[in-house]
């Protein structure tokens, strides 16, 4: 593969794409759902996605060390796609980008994306190693939310349920994200709150965090619940049951990775169909 293919090959697989993918989807089909005019939506789509690209990039070129020393699979700085001195030109590109994107929506709702993206950078640089891991995910997820709705004409700002939703959202991301590696990340000295509470907790947090965030999306906003509420509801209690039933027959067993991603995406996919109701 000639070198120019590989580096990008290793760039798309640094950004982490899903959550890349989610993060953006998420906040074009909340400004979508607002009424935002396209040109408008594909603004705030390129901020979000260029402040992703900068997190996901910095990850890698900051945890480089720590998955050489671990031979962690599927990591480009691992398999030789691209080295953490290319990462790091690569995040520093994306915040160069990323800050002029953001403050074309307006000097307010850019300065809270910013500040959004400073939080998830604050987790890459130091607070993973800490207990307060989950705090940059639950805070960098509201202010996601209010970014969107900030950006929209006459600056209304989200509904409390809204950003609540969305930062259990995020703290629930954060102990489910973390499953998969919990071993290869404390052999390197990673400590944040998964790895203090251990496997068995850390699942049912996540399930429960992502439970509480449907919750708050399906039941809080005023009047009675859509059909497509209830419906998500029910498939999320369902898929959360799966997931803490497999947890307790197989504390190894990836389904309630799985499963906890599945209710993540159920409240993404809530809070959009929420339309103008996140509105204050």
């Amino acid at each position: 593969m000639p070198g120019s293919l590989r580096t990008v090959r290793g760039l798309v697989l640094a950004c982490h794409p899903g959550p890349t993918v989610v993060v953006t989807g998420l906040a074009a089909g909340l400004a979508a759902g607002l009424g935002a005019a396209p040109a408008a939506t594909l603004l705030l789509a390129a901020a979000v996605l260029s402040g992703q690209l900068s997190v996901g990039w910095s990850n890698d070129w900051l945890d480089a060390a720590r998955d050489l020393a671990v031979a962690r699979p599927g990591k480009p700085v691992v398999v030789g796609l691209l080295d953490a001195r290319s990462l790091r030109a690569a995040a520093v590109a994306a915040v160069a980008v990323c800050v002029p994107l953001s403050l074309a929506t307006g000097w307010l709702p850019g300065a809270v994306h910013l500040v959004a993206v400073a939080s998830a950078w604050a987790y890459n640089v130091v607070l993973k190693r800490t207990a307060l891991s989950w705090l940059p995910y639950a805070v960098s997820f509201g202010l996601l939310v209010q970014f969107v709705v900030l950006a929209q004409p006459g600056r209304p700002v989200a509904a409390w349920w809204a950003t609540a939703g969305a930062s259990m959202l995020g703290f629930g991301a954060h102990a489910a994200n973390v499953l998969p590696d919990l071993e290869d990340d404390a052999a390197t000295g990673v400590s944040g709150l998964p790895h203090r509470l251990g496997r068995a907790r850390t699942t049912l947090m996540a399930l429960g965090a992502l439970m509480a965030a449907v919750a708050l999306v399906v039941l809080a906003p005023a009047g009675p619940p859509a059909p497509a509420g209830w419906a998500g509801g029910g498939a999320a209690v369902v898929l959360a049951g799966v997931g803490a039933i497999a947890s307790r027959t197989n504390p190894r067993s990836r389904l309630p990775f799985a499963a906890a991603m599945a209710v993540a995406v159920v409240c993404v996919v809530l809070l959009v169909l929420a339309g103008p109701a996140i509105e204050r």
